[in-house]
């Protein structure tokens, strides 16, 4: 399936001006707070009626501002999971998931895939946040959807509440057969669920590609923001050791992180941010952290502060790496220049690996 959105429409002092495709799997809609990333996605689900542009699914047109063609709500076929679970609170979680599905197939796949089995008989009231989005995910799987349209579905969720979901999200992408459109300003789920990438800036599709390459992209670190830019390396779990690290087998090399809570042959992505990785121009002796992989520097970028950063070629994967230009005046570092990158495992947060 592909979606095929051109769009323009005025938001207040910006205009909407957006134009991307978005094939099957996870396409993450990202961007900071007021860069039209709702507005693209109401307008897809026909909640927004924009001034100009066209919206068209394998072929068939939805939205089509020159020809008049304006497919109503209901018969696009979406779900639509907002921001807030919105339950009926005076129906059980059964009778809310079955809310606007045709039948109750396929309802025992869904609890399976969602692990909310045990919560059929309960009310809203009684479930936790992290619950209440599973049933919202589900109840708009259980509409027999040809897309899932997620608006910041954990924006109301703290981070261990995020955490405890993202594994059915990943599931979901993996078995769900369901492709999703993602709007969310929160670089770990991105990097965690997206396949596909589109950033918006103040209305504008600023890149969109591939979210391995988009994020490993130097030039987009400050949308990004310098602290939360980061690459994502593709790998497989090797084996789990007893003194609590998970060896993980990547393009350029072995990496050791904390226990990863998935079995031996596991694909996994992991995202490392660009200010925990180290630069040498030699292998490292006597030092702390576990992981140094040869790379080669692929290209440079240079901010308006005092930092660089600097992507790197780890075999077939890239990395940042965020450094002063001190530093990368002092060790001359160029592209083309073979180095060492350097990255203590304790850096890798939990929650920047995902299943691949």
């Amino acid at each position: 399936m592909s979606l095929k959105v051109d769009l323009r429409h005025p938001l207040g002092e910006v205009a909407l001006d957006a134009r991307f495709e978005a094939p099957h799997g996870v396409t993450a809609l990202f961007g900071r707070s007021g860069a039209g990333k709702t507005s693209v996605i109401n307008a897809v689900a026909g909640l927004l009626h924009p001034h100009a542009g066209r919206v068209e699914v394998d072929g068939e047109v939805l939205f089509d501002a020159a020809r008049g063609i304006n497919v109503p709500v209901h018969r696009r076929r979406f779900g639509y999971v907002f921001q807030d679970a919105r339950l009926f609170p005076h129906l059980d979680v059964r009778r809310n998931l079955l809310y606007g599905a045709p039948d109750d197939q396929g309802l025992g796949r869904v609890c399976d895939l969602l692990g909310i089995a045990d919560l059929l008989a309960r009310r809203p009231a009684t479930l936790s946040g992290g619950e209440k989005a599973r049933v919202a995910i589900g109840r708009a799987l259980l509409s027999r959807p040809r897309m899932l349209l997620m608006d910041e579905p954990f924006a109301a969720l703290d981070q261990a509440r995020k955490e405890e979901i993202l594994p059915y999200l990943e599931r979901l992408r993996d078995e769900g057969g369901v492709p999703i459109l993602y709007v969310s300003h929160n670089v770990e789920e991105v990097a965690r669920l997206a396949a596909t990438l589109v950033v918006l800036d103040r209305g504008r599709v600023v890149q969109s590609g591939p979210a391995e390459a988009l994020f490993a992209d130097p030039a987009l670190a400050p949308l990004l923001g310098p602290r939360a830019a980061g690459a994502i390396l593709s790998g497989r779990v090797v084996a789990h050791h007893d003194d609590g690290l998970t060896e993980v087998s990547a393009a350029g090399g072995r990496l050791f992180l904390p226990q990863v809570g998935q079995p031996a042959g596991t694909a996994l992505r992991v995202r490392i941010e660009a200010q925990d990785v180290m630069l040498a121009l030699e292998p490292p002796t006597g030092i702390s952290a576990l992981n140094v992989l040869p790379v080669v520097i692929a290209q440079m970028h240079q901010g308006q502060g005092p930092g660089v950063m600097v992507q790197l070629r780890a075999g077939e994967d890239l990395l940042l790496a965020r450094v002063t230009r001190r530093s990368a005046q002092a060790l001359g570092l160029v592209p083309g220049l073979a180095c060492h990158a350097v990255i203590k495992s304790v850096a890798v947060a939990p929650g920047g690996v995902g299943r691949g």
